[in-house]
This record gives structure tokens, sequence and C-alpha cells, in this order.
């Protein structure tokens, strides 16, 4: 199958260290081509890739000081792309939803004859800017409820906007070719990692690690064109790095992480959000590193309780479960991965996905892919939000996901097994 894949401009792909969706692009891409499709791969010339590479720009934004809320040369990048793919042949396009100015691919991609599906990464609204939020979401429904959505969990799907139509939920998937344990048995630390902002819990694993005498290793991002998560590690984080009980390494890249993840006892994954997969969850699993995670989210479709981690509703309770973190084999940890986290895995459900896209699109209008238990009650899509009444991000994605209606389900599908 000839696919076209079109990448966010902000990080490069892989990224050098933390980049969530830009590793999923990558994984995907990389396994597409070793299956024998025909990919083109469209992002910032910096990329590596086994793809055919095309590119309007030679460096990824952030990497060349451009930040978040510059959008010019993103929707350059968007532009450029949907009018190279005009004028190519290819059987499908693979978009990708991750941050605000990706929703430039909504209007520009009612453009083309291919058919497309578009794969949501992160939360609505998007119209937001640090503790800004705008209505602007509501504008480009016109053009999001015609396009066929996939989610990236059961859980996110249920938090989206009733007009989209989802076709499927694909879990992500890593190479485990690329996540090899570094050692059999593992040094007497607890890690976390990720970027540096309050819904993703740094200062929780503070106190667990506290609470508990265990050493902890954090390793991550602090992301410099974003005043609160700047804000967040120097009055909260960095007081308390001591170099011994409290340790920060700084970001790591894909050898670094798994060596990381191989030794620590245990990865803590204290979230205070909805968070809509959490990859680094399967990365520390992948390598045996057992999880422990706050319900939250999709963290329970991640995780197996007690046989791959811990799923936990509070400190104390996350307290208590380190105790039993050597109660898990960790080669059971890392087999539950492979069965159902693998890139193979990914690429093969997606691909069935692009199958069922392309004959709707050839047998006439695509049927909506979820139904909703009451729609006449469902509330309209979306909601403007005060910024000012809201104390954080995930203060502000909270109120609006809980307007919306929270009763999708998938339609059956016998072709697709999750």
């Amino acid at each position: 199958m000839k696919i076209a894949q079109i990448a966010p401009p902000w990080i490069a792909i892989p990224p050098k260290n933390y980049g969530g969706t830009e590793n999923v692009i990558y994984n995907l891409v990389e396994e597409q081509v070793a299956q024998g499709h025909d990919v083109t791969l469209f992002a910032p010339g910096d990329a590596r890739t086994s793809a055919r590479l095309v590119s309007f720009f030679p460096h990824a934004l952030i990497d060349s000081g451009v930040p978040w809320q510059a959008h010019l040369k993103a929707f350059y990048h968007f532009y450029k792309t949907i009018e190279y793919i005009q004028c190519h042949h290819f059987d499908i396009v693979h978009l990708h939803l991750s941050s605000s100015a990706d929703m430039y691919l909504f209007p520009l991609s009612v453009q083309l004859k291919t058919p497309c599906v578009m794969t949501i990464h992160s939360h609505f609204p998007f119209d937001r800017v640090q503790s800004w939020i705008g209505d602007a979401d509501t504008y480009y429904m016109e053009w999001m409820k015609s396009m066929p959505m996939i989610a990236i969990s059961k859980q996110s799907c249920a938090h989206l906007p009733t007009q989209l139509l989802v076709k499927d939920v694909v879990y992500h998937g890593l190479p485990m070719k690329d996540f090899m344990p570094t050692v059999v048995r593992p040094d007497n630390y607890l890690a976390w990692l990720g970027r540096f902002v309050p819904e993703k819990g740094a200062h929780l694993a503070i106190q667990v690690a506290r609470a508990t005498k265990t050493p902890l290793v954090m390793a991550g991002t602090i992301d410099r064109h974003v005043v609160e998560s700047v804000n967040y590690f120097e009055d909260q984080i960095k007081p308390q790095i001591d170099g011994e009980l409290i340790k920060y390494i700084g970001p790591v890249d894909l050898h670094a992480k798994v060596d990381l993840l191989s030794r620590a006892r245990g990865f803590l994954n204290p979230i205070d959000w909805e968070e809509p997969f959490g990859m680094v969850m399967i990365e520390a699993m992948a390598v045996g590193c057992p999880v422990i995670s706050f319900n939250r989210g999709a963290a329970s479709e991640v995780i197996d309780d007690q046989r791959s981690g811990f799923l936990i509703n509070t400190i104390h309770e996350m307290v208590k479960c380190v105790d039993q973190l050597e109660s898990l084999d960790r080669q059971s940890v890392r087999s539950y991965v492979e069965q159902k986290f693998s890139v193979r895995v990914m690429a093969e459900k997606y691909l069935r996905v692009y199958r069922r896209v392309r004959n709707s699109a050839l047998t006439g209008p695509a049927l909506a892919a979820i139904t909703l238990s009451d729609p006449l009650s469902a509330p309209a899509f979306p909601f403007a939000f005060a910024s000012s009444s809201y104390k954080s991000d995930n203060d502000r994605s909270n109120a609006f996901q809980g307007s919306l209606a929270s009763s999708l389900t998938l339609e059956p599908d016998p072709e697709i097994l999750l």
C-alpha cells in the first residue's frame, strides 16, 4: 500500500529525547516499511527514516527555537504537504492531531481526493495557549466531523466530541528489539520520566520516594517555551533535588531511557489528569519494569493490574505497592507488552483501518463508527470556558471534557479485534 504519513513539524522524528507522538510516528513508519509498504513521510529535513522523506524546511521547529505559539512555518509545512499529495498517487493519507497547529490539516485536507484518516494523540480543546482557551474548535467542526478518526484508547474515545467519526481504537506499539533489558536484576531505585508539568506528577513521585526512603531518579524535559512548565520545575521540583535520594539526570535519549528503566525497581506514574494513553508506561514494562500508576485516564487499559504493575488511587496506596514490586515477574511484564503493545500489532491494526476507510471512500459516504446511547441529550460541542476560572491545564481539560457526552461506544467490527 502507498501510504502518506504527515508528521507535525515541531519535534524531530525520531525525537532526541521527549516526544510521544513523534516516537509513535517513527515506530509506525519503520514497521510499515519493514512490512513492505511504500511509505512517504512528510517531516522536517532532520528526520531519520527508512521511508521516502519529503521536507520543506531543514529542521524541526522547536529545535530551531520556534515557540509553540508561532504557527506560520507549521502552516507552510502542512500546506506544501497537501499540495504535494494532490500531485502524486497515494492509497491512504495518515494525519496526526497532537497540538493546536495540527488543526490546520482539517480545512487543508478537504482538497484531497485520496482517503484520509487521522489519529488523535492529545485531548480537546486544541484552541489553547497555556492558560488561555479559545473557541476555534467550534468552527473547525465544519471539517472535523467528516474526517475518519482513530482514538488511542477507549478512555480517550469516551471524551471525544460526539460529532466525530471515530473508526476504531488502536493502541500505541513499541519495537521490542529496541527495548531489550540491560540488566538481569534491577538496582534499588524508582524511576519517573516525562515532561515537567503538574499533571504528570513528578512532585508526587518525590513524596513516594521520601515516604519509602527509596532513591528516585527523574529524567525528562522542561519546556522552556511554556512558562507554567518552567515555574513548576523551578518552584516544586528543583528545590527537592539533592543528588542522593532525589536525582534529576536531564533529558534522555532512547539508549539512556532503556537503561534507566531496566535498572529501576519500578516506574512511578502518579498522573493527575485523564491521560489518553501513557507511552512511558509501555516503555517501562517493555524492559520488564513494573509500573505503579494512579487509575486515571487509560491506565487501566495499559496496565494489567497485579501482573505488569499496580493500579492505585492514592499516594498511600502507591507507597504500599513499592514493597510489592518484587512480587511481579519482570519477564512476564515484558511478555505482556510484546503481546499487546508491539509495533507489529499496532501496524497491522492501522492497516485494517486503512482498508476500511478506503473501502468506505470507494463505495460511498462513510458510515458513522460511533453510536450514542442517548444522542438527543448530547450537549453541543464545544463549550468555551473563561481561562481565569481554572488553576491548571488539568482543571481546564476536565471542565471541557465534562461538557462532552461520555457515552461513546465503538461500533462492533468483526475485522478488527482490539
